[in-house]
């Protein structure tokens, strides 16, 4: 009697960058811009939001997504070329603890990818403030490829650049439960990210730590 086939083990993993490796949140920037809380949260929640950002991170200038909103809300032109030209204040470094199980993964000498949503505009001075991200041996940037998470052509994609591995070969880590479920359907084997302590635990389990 033929025994089934032993699930295969990860022996890559695939990171997202944002909320997984660095901090990432437009609003400490517009915190800066406002000078109240509550107008600061109103412009992202209803001006430069997230949905409109996602433009960028399918590879539009940001200029030309831009434009339409600057003709809407002239008022708050700077702020909205602000997105980009003060991209880096959104920052607040390193999500506590990744960079270490980053060091660890690359000293076991684990392959290390990554799967960003980000604008090619300003991936390479993102990338460049926060040194760790180098221990990747490739990231896909979305906005480069002109398709993003939780587009499957991407996930394709992100598997030729890694060699063509079998995705369950593969953990993919991602703090945004859209991508996970998209990744799971392509089956990757994956982790929703919320903090260091339970990824650490995932990479145990999974015999990569």
């Amino acid at each position: 009697m033929t025994q089934p086939a032993r699930p295969l083990q990860p022996r890559i993993v695939l990171f997202d960058i944002g909320n997984v490796i660095v901090d990432w949140q437009p609003i400490r920037l517009y915190r800066n811009l406002f000078d109240n809380e509550a107008d600061a949260q109103f412009f992202c929640d209803n001006i430069c939001t997230l949905d409109w950002h996602m433009a960028h991170d399918r590879g539009q200038s940001m200029a030309h997504n831009a434009a339409p909103l600057i003709a809407e809300y002239p008022e708050h032109a700077d702020r909205i070329r602000a997105w980009k030209s003060r991209w880096l204040d959104m920052f607040e470094g390193y999500v506590p603890g990744v960079p270490q199980l980053l060091a660890k993964l690359e000293e076991k000498r684990v392959p290390l990818f990554g799967l960003s949503n980000i604008p090619a505009e300003v991936s390479d001075q993102t990338f460049a403030a926060f040194p760790i991200i180098k221990i990747l041996r490739d990231i896909i940037v979305s906005g480069v490829e002109k398709m993003a998470k939780p587009d499957p052509e991407i996930f394709q994609l992100t598997l030729r650049r890694m060699g063509s591995p079998d995705p369950a070969e593969v953990l993919f880590i991602d703090d945004n439960a859209v991508n996970i479920t998209a990744a799971d359907a392509l089956g990757f084997q994956t982790h929703q990210f919320r903090d260091a302590g339970r990824l650490e635990k995932a990479l145990v389990s999974a015999a990569l730590l």
